[in-house]
């Protein structure tokens, strides 16, 4: 008996190691792409006020696209309020989202609004003045309680001070206004709107990109969006029938019954909060309260505890390149499957899978 015993947790321990290894070797399937590139989306022409034949092209905003061989039906967006970089690595330099997502055949958009990085020609002066923010963004960015004082947990690789570098130089110049805002709501709307990242549009957000991501859902005139999910949105829309008052620059942001009615209407919306932040967090608090009113209007949005729900100790602000943003991409895999929102768009033969068949390394 306990011979067979033995024999039964062998061959347990062999096929979940099976599983495992098959699937760290499709994490590390070779990016197959059909197609990149990047273009400009909204924006408007300008007149010289000296030179009316004189004009200047401004506030656009930029998208980069990656087209795997054999895509997923769903886009991922990728978003934040400041630098799209973020998404590209891990904080040490390793694989980031948009690989690994790239990976698993989802086509990856990375959006730069109007007025950041590769779009950041303004129709409208503009004024740069330096901001000594690194301090303070250690904790802003959840590293720790204070600066130089690291969680003993943390998902950041303390002791790598090219990462921290690496990590506070990867920045633009934000403008956070209530009109910037709405300038680059706009844009991600008109984006979403032409079709031309699909019609099952999810958005990945960060930060402020998630009120942001919010409003664009708010302004825009098709279905074509599915989903949000906002890792830590600093930021909320509600419905203006409410007495919830306005603030800026990061909300609440407030919007006719109507417009907010169109976030109850998407699939679903997670908002994603990382480890060490308590309930009386503004944004955590806010984001309950906005979830509890989309879904009072029939929507189905979630607050999860990265920390509480999915025992990631120590993670951040920036889930997504955490040291184990690997499991944090497991948890969006599951996300996306549950929403149904991880299909093919279609067979299309020659992909990693079919070459695997071919030549017998499946």
């Amino acid at each position: 008996m306990a011979s067979l015993l033995f024999l039964c947790i062998c061959l347990l321990a062999l096929l979940t190691s099976g599983v495992r290894s098959d699937e760290q070797n499709a994490r590390r399937r070779p990016i197959m792409l059909d197609r990149s590139g990047g273009f400009n989306v909204a924006g408007k022409i300008i007149q010289s006020p000296r030179n009316p034949n004189m004009t200047l092209s401004c506030d656009h905003g930029y998208m980069e696209y990656f087209i795997p061989w054999r895509p997923r039906k769903t886009s991922l967006v990728m978003w934040h309020s400041s630098s799209t970089q973020t998404w590209q690595n891990r904080f040490d330099g390793g694989e980031g989202f948009k690989d690994m997502f790239l990976r698993r055949d989802y086509p990856v958009y990375l959006w730069d609004a109007p007025r950041l990085g590769r779009a950041n020609w303004a129709c409208e002066p503009t004024t740069y003045v330096p901001d000594y923010r690194d301090q303070g963004n250690f904790v802003a960015w959840n590293f720790g309680p204070s600066y130089g004082n690291f969680w003993p947990d943390t998902q950041f690789p303390a002791s790598n001070e090219t990462a921290w570098q690496q990590t506070t130089s990867a920045r633009y110049v934000e403008y956070d206004t209530v009109a910037n805002i709405y300038l680059q709501a706009n844009a991600a709307a008109v984006a979403a709107d032409s079709y031309k990242i699909g019609d099952s549009i999810v958005y990945l957000t960060n930060s402020a990109a998630g009120l942001r991501a919010q409003l664009a859902v708010t302004l825009s005139n098709t279905t074509n969006t599915k989903a949000i999910v906002a890792y830590e949105s600093f930021g909320y829309v509600f419905p203006d029938n409410l007495n919830i008052t306005a603030g800026a620059p990061f909300g609440p942001t407030i919007v006719p019954l109507e417009q907010f009615k169109k976030l109850a209407k998407l699939p679903a919306i997670q908002y994603i909060f990382s480890d060490h932040r308590s309930e009386n967090f503004t944004f955590l608090a806010q984001a309950r309260l906005s979830a509890k009113i989309i879904n009072m209007y029939g929507g189905n949005a979630k607050v999860f505890l990265l920390g509480e729900d999915a025992g990631l100790k120590g993670s951040t602000h920036i889930a997504f390149a955490d040291m184990d943003n690997a499991k944090v991409a497991d948890l969006l895999d599951e996300f996306l499957e549950e929403n149904e929102l991880d299909g093919y768009a279609g067979h299309r033969g020659g992909d990693w899978g079919d070459l695997e068949e071919q030549f017998g390394t499946k």
